[in-house]
């Protein structure tokens, strides 16, 4: 008998990382572009200039923000709609994606709006430098085409990947970066004919791509029996679910952009102490983001899979699976960290940067070896775990409390008033993952994130 209790407790272990790992692979997949496509930027305009390097790398942040805020919004979706789906109700997903829609298209109006009417004002909160204004306004007001775009097909391939769809999200994320890296090509070095723009390029690439990314996304809905990009949902009204969204989305919402707000706060901190701390950062934030691809891709995957598990109201199987999860999460968080530790003799070899952004690089590439596994086990639990079980509001307070009580003010003080060396100021702000470890740990660990969060007899009501 306890030989038998042994292997189906096996057997079950087996289904859960089969699972994980289905939707691990094709979220990977589409990290690992986006940081191609970065890496791409930064590589291309290494040829270009150091100033275009840093204009990009500053003007990007907007593109961060922006990105948090999507992202916010599309796991204020999926927590609704993964558990939905457990509980096999597609019309409660298609309402919810419409009422996602209604925010993500007035937030990515507003921000394409400003790109193009005041571009130098948004750069100018980065850097007084003229030359780096003048190239990112450029490249803002290129952008602004993408954000609008970008706002609606974020939420879409949220919502696909909700419900396991994670290899149609990917094709369309494939489509849209392999045309950014050949764009880019073109539009930077003036190939086939096309104009020389620099920096400015990147963005008419970066543009174009997700244009086309997005005509793509409604081919998929044309042909999608159950869930469309449908603008009619926009009017759809039903208040338990909009209540249900703005109760568990905002949170989300509020603690995306409170810390990627917080964490541009650190460009802004380092644009300040001078061009060669910005040209250096360009090239860690690149090789970063491919060291974090497979411990993000795992915390992703194991808030849509747990969510799905919560829905069936199984909920000592998602304790069990978020035990498992997290034990993924360290495990990718010490790969990531090898990975830029390996990475780093290649970057110092090729980056084309001054004496001093070349000794910034260099020890900022070792800060991020470690820096890694913090931010994996906070995401996994903040981003992946709590929000499965409905819980947005923690990690909206403790993010927030985290970055600008903290990390923020520290390195104002270290930059500017006690003026200490570069690096102490980059170290100092690195360590915003590992001060909020103990409450993460704490909470995760009580079991209060665990809710199942759906509804019964949802349309008979209306």
């Amino acid at each position: 008998m306890k030989e038998t209790l042994e292997w189906m407790r096996k057997a079950k272990d087996d289904a859960f990382y089969k699972h994980i790992f289905k939707l691990v692979l094709p979220i990977v997949v589409q990290n690992l572009l986006s940081a191609a496509v970065s890496s791409a930027d930064v590589v291309m305009l290494n040829y270009v200039g150091q100033s275009s390097i840093s204009a990009v790398s500053l003007a990007a942040q907007y593109a961060s923000v922006l990105f948090m805020v999507f992202y916010g919004l599309g796991t204020g979706a999926t927590m609704l709609c993964a558990q939905y789906y457990g509980k096999g109700d597609m019309q409660a997903i298609q309402v919810v994606e419409g009422i996602a829609l209604r925010f993500s298209l007035l937030i990515s109006l507003l921000f394409s709006g400003i790109a193009l009417l005041a571009p130098e004002g948004m750069m100018r909160i980065f850097t007084n430098d003229r030359e780096l204004v003048a190239i990112g306004a450029s490249y803002l007001r290129c952008m602004s085409v993408c954000y609008l775009c970008w706002g609606i097909t974020e939420v879409y391939l949220a919502v696909l990947r909700s419900i396991g769809r994670v290899m149609v999200s990917t094709a369309m994320n494939v489509l849209a970066f392999s045309l950014n890296i050949m764009l880019n090509a073109v539009f930077i070095f003036g190939l086939f004919g096309a104009p020389k723009l620099g920096a400015t390029g990147v963005a008419i690439a970066t543009s174009l791509s997700r244009f086309i990314e997005l005509l793509a996304c409604f081919g998929v809905s044309f042909f999608s029996k159950d869930i469309k990009l449908d603008f009619r949902y926009l009017f759809s009204k039903n208040k338990a679910l909009f209540g249900d969204f703005v109760r568990l989305s905002l949170p989300a919402l509020g603690n995306d952009i409170s810390w990627s707000v917080a964490f541009s706060m650190y460009s802004v901190i380092l644009g300040h102490l001078g061009t060669d701390v910005v040209a250096a950062n360009s090239f860690v934030i690149v090789v970063r983001n491919f060291g974090t691809i497979l411990c993000f891709g795992m915390a992703s995957a194991g808030g849509i899979l747990l969510g799905n598990i919560i829905g069936e109201n199984k909920l000592e199987e998602a304790k069990s699976g978020a035990r498992k999860l997290m034990k993924l999460t360290v495990a990718t968080g010490a790969i990531g960290g090898v990975i830029i530790l390996a990475a780093t003799p290649m970057v110092l070899r090729y980056a084309s940067l001054s004496e001093q952004a070349m000794h910034y690089l260099k020890y900022m590439l070792l800060i991020n070896t470690y820096y890694v596994m913090g931010a994996a086990v906070n995401t996994t639990l903040i981003a992946g775990v709590f929000r499965a079980g409905g819980d947005s509001r923690f990690g909206f307070i403790c993010d927030t409390i985290d970055m600008w009580g903290y990390a923020v003010p520290l390195g104002f003080l270290a930059a500017f008033v006690f003026r200490l060396p570069v690096m102490w100021v980059y170290f100092l702000l690195c360590t915003d993952e590992f001060v909020k470890w103990p409450w993460v740990i704490k909470h995760y660990r009580s079991g209060k994130w665990l809710n199942n969060i759906t509804r019964d007899d949802l349309f008979a009501e209306r």
